[in-house]
């Protein structure tokens, strides 16, 4: 399969459904991937911090990248997280996901040591002269705890395998200058994380998003960004609205700086589409805290599915 370039549309962060042990829930891994290609969605990607690619054994990662690979079959594309504090370890994962079949892989800087803008931009020419797949930036301050400079980001896609970023610093701003940059190319793809501010991303030059609640209702998204690249207001407007509903409700329940994916793999949980257990040093919410979710949820799944089906969706 061919990449497109720019890659574009929306793209979920797959969560990763875990046993009690942390070993790999096939059967509910099975489930999603089928859930959100039937949802239209526009590629996957795995390992990525929605994935808890921190927190999970080599092991589980690399039967993360066969087993999706195997599963997809080259249906949409395949995106691998290889984030890694070892150059070594992120060159290993991208072979595996090469050898698997994937058709990129995506890095966010190493995570402990600090750095400056010139040791990034080396780490990644270096990395990317090594890796055999296209490779996007990831771009997430809040966990990196270095943002990857819109100077830099312009110097990185003059490397010939370097093909995009994805863009999770929750700054419009950050935003809005690297689609001044890249204004004129049509190849350099501008990916959104934050789901919240898809609209306005797309309508400043991006072209997609890594939408975590794409895990749990993936036409909501894909109608959104079509509507967007339709320029239908009306349709915009309503499908917004119900995003909007959907991060309120289900990603900040509690007071945890972990709600998003407590309250993302608890909602997967309530639909049957996976054990809801999270990787230590995360852990899902109390019975209790579930019980006052569901309530949420159920008010958030009614609104959602009564809009797709007065659609016809």
């Amino acid at each position: 399969m061919n990449l497109s370039k720019p890659l574009q549309g929306i793209i979920p962060p797959l969560i990763t459904p875990l046993h009690e042990d942390f070993t790999l829930d096939y059967p509910s891994f099975f489930n999603i991937l089928e859930h959100t290609v039937a949802g239209g969605v526009h590629g996957v990607f795995i390992l990525g911090t929605t994935g808890e690619f921190s927190s999970l054994s080599t092991e589980v990662k690399n039967e993360v990248i066969s087993l999706t690979c195997g599963k997809i079959n080259k249906r949409i594309p395949v995106l691998v997280g290889i984030t890694d504090c070892s150059f070594n370890q992120s060159l290993s994962y991208a072979a595996k996901a090469a050898d698997c079949g994937a058709q990129a892989v995506v890095a966010a800087p190493p995570f402990y040591m600090r750095l400056d803008q010139v040791e990034l931009i080396n780490y990644y020419e270096k990395l990317a002269d090594q890796v055999e797949l296209p490779l996007m930036l990831y771009n997430i301050p809040s966990h990196a705890r270095i943002s990857i400079a819109p100077e830099s980001v312009k110097i990185l896609s003059e490397h010939p395998n370097i093909i995009g970023i994805k863009d999770s610093s929750n700054d419009l701003e950050y935003f809005k200058r690297l689609c001044r940059i890249f204004e004129d190319t049509n190849e350099f793809s501008l990916l959104i994380g934050p789901e919240e501010k898809m609209v306005e991303s797309i309508n400043m030059g991006g072209h997609g998003c890594v939408a975590g609640g794409a895990n749990l209702f993936p036409k909501l998204y894909v109608k959104l960004y079509e509507a967007i690249k339709k320029t239908d207001s009306e349709a915009i407007q309503t499908l917004q609205a119900n995003v909007l509903f959907l991060s309120q409700n289900l990603y900040s329940h509690a007071d945890y700086q972990s709600a998003y994916l407590k309250g993302l793999k608890a909602a997967m949980s309530f639909e049957g589409h996976c054990k809801g257990i999270l990787a230590l040093p995360l852990y899902a919410y109390s019975e209790d805290e579930k019980a006052t979710l569901k309530k949420k949820y159920e008010v958030v799944e009614a609104r959602v599915n009564s809009y797709l089906k007065e659609k016809k969706l």
